[in-house]
């Protein structure tokens, strides 16, 4: 049995194992409440799901109005493993999950170069260094780039691809289901099941590391057209008198934010050549021109931020990538450019800063394989 049909066998059952892989531990009646099932069917789907391992009662017991204690339903996280891989350019990290998400391994291969053999070669081995295919449900993969229908890959420009149908190619190589997403819509996913939207109706993600992206989460649905996987975001006008992008906008996120940016802005003003970790720890001792750099992306991303919310009216929004370390350095400028262009009474923007590290974005993939694996869109 595959592992779709051994999770899902049923939509009503798989609308359940959303439900509770999401919100449990969760008791049977709110359960029931919420996907409009009396308590008999309830039951009777989440029989079989118990039978294999993938649910279970909770340890946590919770007193019943009436007769005894009830256990609510919770997933059993380690009924199966995923894998996640996040592309880049040099490398495809990857990690290894259980049902909740959460990384139990973790491991990287070099990209020998940008063909796409050379590439598929390079996942199987980072694959291989998380242990035997046969201990895998499947594998999730994110890339910087258009994606259709979760398998074929239209354009990634960094890797110089169009029209690749990884996860068929991937499959043929490992046997295991693949599934292949742009790497913000995975990210999003990952923060809507298992991260900080957890539980959120509506919420945004914005990243900063070589691009600039955003997710968009409303009435708990992914925002992901066709469009998705174009950065459109980049290209957000913030500072008409900034620097321009490789596409010659004036002043656009990709132009301020970025982790090349700023390496590129400072590198201007003084004639030397530091990391991205450099100048922010540059900035954070006092260094004039790093502070003045940092300090003005610090007000741009909280422009950025305010844009989200004001259009989306969203109260929370994620910041995540590898070079959102921006808004902690910056993280005054940032609050108060923020307050500066949202309406006073308007409700105050959550943020949620999420780890730096290319591990989340590999966790973001591995969500996307256990998402389609749960709701059965996998095969």
């Amino acid at each position: 049995m595959d592992a779709v049909t051994s999770l899902a066998p049923s939509s009503p059952a798989r609308a359940l194992a959303r439900e509770v892989l999401i919100r449990g531990p969760i008791s049977r009646a709110d359960l029931a409440a919420r996907l409009g099932l009396s308590v008999a069917s309830l039951t009777r789907l989440s029989k079989p799901l118990l039978d294999a391992g993938v649910l279970r009662e909770s340890d946590e017991v919770a007193a019943a109005a009436i007769g005894r204690p009830v256990r609510p339903l919770e997933v059993s996280p380690d009924a199966h493993r995923f894998v996640g891989v996040k592309l880049t350019g040099d490398t495809a990290s990857a990690v290894a999950t259980n049902l909740k998400a959460d990384v139990v391994g973790s491991s990287e291969a070099a990209l020998p170069g940008h063909a796409v053999g050379e590439v598929i070669d390079a996942i199987v081995d980072a694959v291989a260094d998380l242990g035997p295919l046969a201990g895998f449900s499947g594998i999730g993969i994110s890339i910087g780039g258009k994606v259709d229908s979760g398998a074929e890959v239209l354009r990634a420009p960094f890797l110089g691809w169009r029209d690749v149908p990884l996860a068929a190619l991937v499959q043929e190589r490992t046997g295991l289901p693949v599934a292949v997403e742009n790497d913000v819509v995975a990210l999003t996913i990952a923060e809507q099941w298992f991260g900080a939207g957890r539980g959120e109706k509506d919420f945004a993600v914005l990243t900063v590391g070589a691009g600039v992206g955003y997710g968009l989460v409303i009435n708990d649905a992914v925002i992901s057209p066709p469009d998705a996987g174009l950065g459109l975001v980049g290209h957000y006008p913030l500072d008409p008198s900034g620097p321009r992008c490789m596409e010659g906008h004036r002043g656009c996120s990709s132009a301020v934010l970025t982790i090349p940016a700023i390496c590129s802005q400072f590198a201007a003003s003084t004639g030397e050549q530091r990391t991205y970790d450099e100048i922010l720890g540059l900035a954070g001792e006092g260094h004039p021109v790093a502070a003045a750099v940092v300090r003005a992306a610090g007000e741009a991303l909280g422009l950025l931020v305010s844009a989200v919310a004001n259009l989306t009216m969203v109260e929370l929004v994620v910041l995540s990538g590898e070079g959102m370390d921006l808004a902690d350095v910056a993280a005054e400028a940032l609050r108060a450019s923020i307050d500066y262009h949202r309406d006073p009474e308007a409700a105050p923007i959550r943020l949620s800063r999420q780890p730096s590290d290319f591990a989340q974005w590999a966790r973001g993939a591995a969500a996307v394989v256990i998402q389609r694996t749960i709701l059965g869109t996998l095969r």
